[in-house]
């Protein structure tokens, strides 16, 4: 089936399906920077989406203006941001880790949305970081991050370390692990909502 995806254990006990025009994604890169591995991750969930027919955004934090994401404005393009994200059916955010947890640009821009916004919504969290030693900072900081605003996070986030790139290019191994959550992300939004 073409068109979208058919899985087992929908009411009843038929079958669900999920219609890839109904499914809308945002992915979120939370790195100052423009040119990042985290970033990297992300622009390959967004291929992946686009590839089994969702409609996919990416919100690059980092070419938002910084006084709108600390409030003391508004700027049309943080409030573009934050509609796409509370419009998306799945919110992938990335970010480089700091002092063991996501960026404060992540952190200022999930502020910026409204309590409850991500009800109903699947959250696919992927950072990276130097070391193995920080690869629980996808499980204690964006999991919870995702939580407070409501929203369901998949099992297995992604984590990966400078080792895993090579001239910036995420090893096999990583992308591998990137596949793995946007095919648990896709089978929730089905059951999900």
């Amino acid at each position: 089936m073409a068109a979208g995806l058919l899985f087992g254990g929908g009411r009843r006990g038929g079958t669900t399906h999920i219609s890839p025009a109904r499914v809308s994604v945002v992915d979120i890169s939370g790195s100052p920077s423009g040119t990042s591995k985290s970033r990297a991750l992300v622009e390959h969930t967004l291929g992946c989406f686009a590839a089994r027919g969702a409609s996919s955004e990416l919100v690059d934090l980092a070419g938002l203006p910084a006084d709108a994401l600390l409030g003391r404005v508004t700027a049309p393009a943080v409030t573009t941001a934050l509609e796409t994200t509370t419009r998306a059916r799945i919110v992938v955010a990335g970010t480089p880790v700091y002092r063991a947890t996501y960026s404060g640009l992540l952190k200022l821009f999930f502020d910026l949305l409204p309590q409850d916004s991500l009800v109903g919504k699947i959250g696919v969290p992927i950072a990276t970081g130097h070391a193995a030693a920080h690869a629980l900072a996808v499980d204690h900081g964006l999991r919870p991050l995702f939580a407070s605003l409501g929203a369901t996070v998949i099992a297995a986030g992604v984590y990966g370390t400078s080792a895993q790139f090579q001239d910036g290019k995420p090893a096999a191994e990583l992308l591998q692990a990137v596949d793995r959550a946007v095919r648990e992300a896709w089978a929730l939004a089905g059951a999900v909502g």
